[in-house]
């Protein structure tokens, strides 16, 4: 089972430092010499919805256990250790999320939280039935890569639709997978993973992009730009 004697609130805060060292396409993962980006307190507070204090006293723990790196008022990072109990504990979160889409039909937008609830009880036999079952599938639902049972994690598009030129058109890696809202706008607007779209025009001042989906003769759709610094493209 995932992260044997972590509990379930310290496997979440591995799983949330994990996202935030990785998910920007402008900071990247790695700092000078390849060390892993801290991130702030503040930021881990805020993605777990605790207090900072409430997370200052868990990152020390973790920091106990060696699962990470923890300097005050400089942030946190995960050690080689935690960093490997996060991405087990990713793979299941993510494997849960397609068989719960592909098999189940439970709507993309529901599949995150369905599958937070039952990513830490998973075992290992059963995740690789799941595997297994769904054929060996490298990709979830929202595009995001699903690591390896060993622990590497494919490499992914690091440039944002926001950063996109417009007149160009490019092809849709991974959307967010935590805001239902915005997945269910996605999905209704047809902006997924593998489709092509080009950026139109954008509004004034940070204003909206306007996207032309491929194959779609309707108007441009308006995305926010929230959003679009979310959507990682090729």
């Amino acid at each position: 089972m995932v992260g044997t004697g972590t509990s379930r609130a310290a496997l979440a805060y591995l799983k949330a430092l994990y996202a935030l060292e990785e998910e920007s396409p402008r900071s990247g993962a790695r700092g000078r010499l390849g060390t892993a980006r801290r991130v702030t307190t503040s930021a881990i507070a805020e993605r777990l919805a605790v207090s900072a204090p409430s997370a200052t006293n868990m990152l020390k723990r973790l920091a106990a256990r060696d699962l990470v790196s923890y300097e005050p008022y400089k942030g946190a990072s995960l050690t080689r250790k935690g960093r490997a109990v996060a991405l087990e504990i990713v793979r299941h979160h993510r494997l849960l999320e397609t068989y719960l889409v592909e098999a189940l039909g439970v709507p993309w937008e529901e599949a995150h939280a369905e599958a937070e609830a039952l990513e830490s009880n998973l075992s290992e036999s059963v995740e690789e039935r799941m595997f297994a079952a769904l054929g060996r599938p490298r990709f979830d639902p929202h595009g995001h890569s699903i690591p390896t049972r060993n622990g590497a994690m494919p490499k992914t598009s690091r440039r944002s639709l926001w950063d996109v030129s417009d007149g160009e058109a490019v092809l849709v890696a991974q959307v967010p997978d935590s805001h239902s809202d915005a997945l269910r706008y996605l999905a209704e607007v047809g902006v997924l993973p593998g489709v092509r779209v080009t950026i139109e025009s954008r509004g004034p001042i940070g204003g909206p992009l306007f996207v032309r989906v491929e194959d779609n003769e309707d108007a441009p759709v308006a995305l926010s730009k929230e959003i679009t610094e979310a959507i990682w493209v090729h």
